[in-house]
């Protein structure tokens, strides 16, 4: 087996087994609420061999619950993208938009998810543009940040190049400024869909809406615990996949 395999297959599954095993031993010994791998796996398994199965609003397939969830995230993220994309060159060009806004999103940028939602819903009056608001807001500022910075950094040579060949400004942006910032623009871009998933999850839990924060809440309260570890580990796959696509993208812009 060569080095390569190694790292990519065999110590990532030697991880998962260490933590199957350590799941196994605690629910026999310091958790016993805690429900072992197999018995998690038999009150769960038709939630994922049959993903698209309907019986009501929460009792649905985990195949229903991640696409109602994907699609909140969806919404949200390419709100906070929108937003923070532009925001985020502002703040770069101009020294004036940073030293008035900048003290202003340092402020914001670590507020909870649980202190959004209910503003939004006094906004908006419903959950669902609410979680829209609280998934933009909370998952734009990386965005905001790494454009900022990415602006910040581009070599001046490349701005004087632009001067002498008397580009004008949206010549500079579309040249010059834009193409030098992919590289900072795609690690907000991804930073941002992290916390956009991870955020849905508390708005779905706090509003009761169905998807895969929701059901876990519901789950939680009817003391099904197995069905809780199906959502944990749904949620963890679902953002490795999310972080994996964004990354391929990232890759091919740069190698266009």
């Amino acid at each position: 087996m060569t080095q390569g395999r190694l790292k990519t297959f065999f110590f990532p599954l030697i991880g998962i087994l260490s933590v199957i095993v350590l799941w196994a031993l605690l629910s026999v010994t310091i958790a016993p609420d805690l429900p072992s791998p197999l018995r998690s796996w038999e009150e769960s398994k038709r939630y994922v061999l049959e993903p698209f199965f309907k019986e009501g609003e929460m009792n649905q397939g985990i195949g229903w619950l991640t696409y109602y969830s994907l699609l909140r995230v969806g919404k949200g993220y390419l709100l906070a993208i929108l937003i923070g994309t532009p925001l985020g060159f502002l703040l770069g060009l101009s020294r004036g938009f940073a030293y008035m806004f900048d003290p202003l999103i340092q402020i914001l940028r670590p507020i909870s998810p649980l202190a959004w939602l209910p503003l939004g819903l006094i906004l908006f009056q419903r959950s669902e543009p609410a979680a829209l608001f609280t998934i933009a807001v909370c998952a734009m500022w990386p965005t905001v940040i790494n454009t900022a910075v990415g602006v910040r950094n581009i070599n001046t040579d490349y701005l004087n190049v632009g001067r002498v060949l008397r580009l004008s400004r949206w010549q500079m942006l579309r040249k010059i400024i834009i193409p030098a910032t992919l590289p900072y623009l795609f690690t907000g871009y991804r930073l941002s869909l992290g916390i956009a998933w991870l955020v849905i999850v508390a708005v779905e839990m706090l509003t009761g809406a169905a998807g895969i924060g929701g059901f876990l809440w519901q789950e939680y309260n009817s003391l099904i615990y197995s069905h809780i570890i199906l959502a944990i580990i749904t949620i963890g796959v679902v953002g490795f996949l999310l972080d994996r696509a964004m990354g391929l993208v990232e890759t091919r812009f740069q190698r266009a």
